[in-house]
């Protein structure tokens, strides 16, 4: 994968498969003591002990349709090459939270990528999902959360595409506005 968004996507798309209805994806760079940290949380079925310990091996995968699971593998093997690390915290029926860190500054680390697109991608793909985006770069911070707009928005559906150019617009501007 060529940036962290995509890892973030996937890794979502996980949360989904596993019954989340809920997901909560924060980003914190701290140039200062040179981290960036991704955080993704889920209120999905989680994973058992065995699950869990295997997670990371990319010829284990609990999918039927393929016998290789690369998503955790690949961003695993991304923090590591950045001088970083991943951890997985899971339990059955509570769900899964996937932390992964980098040096910020590493010459290694991957760009975060377009996380607008990839948070459009998302909502619009699953507007039935609450998603939490939370960013922080340094003191400055930018978070969207679509369960507070879906109560405001009523009957209209999150999926319509006036809302959906609303919220990218919101995006847009949310992390224009953490740009240095």
């Amino acid at each position: 994968m060529e940036d962290l968004s995509l890892h973030i996507l996937d890794i979502v798309e996980n949360s989904i498969a596993a019954g989340a209805n809920r997901v909560e994806i924060r980003v914190v760079e701290d140039t200062g003591k040179d981290i960036l940290s991704v955080e993704i949380r889920d209120n999905g079925k989680g994973m058992s002990k065995e699950v869990r310990e295997n997670a990371v091996d990319p010829f284990y995968t609990t999918r039927t349709t393929r016998r290789v699971g690369l998503g955790l593998s690949l961003l695993s093997q991304s923090a590591k090459e950045a001088e970083g690390d991943m951890t997985i915290k899971s339990k059955e029926d509570e769900g899964t939270t996937i932390y992964a860190y980098f040096k910020h500054s590493h010459i290694d680390r991957k760009p975060l990528g377009n996380m607008a697109e990839t948070l459009i991608v998302l909502i619009a793909g699953n507007p039935d999902i609450d998603f939490l985006y939370e960013h922080i770069l340094n003191n400055r911070a930018y978070s969207i959360d679509t369960k507070g707009i879906r109560e405001e928005l009523g009957d209209i559906p999150l999926s319509s595409p006036d809302v959906i150019e609303a919220v990218r617009k919101d995006i847009q501007n949310g992390l224009k506005i953490l740009s240095p």
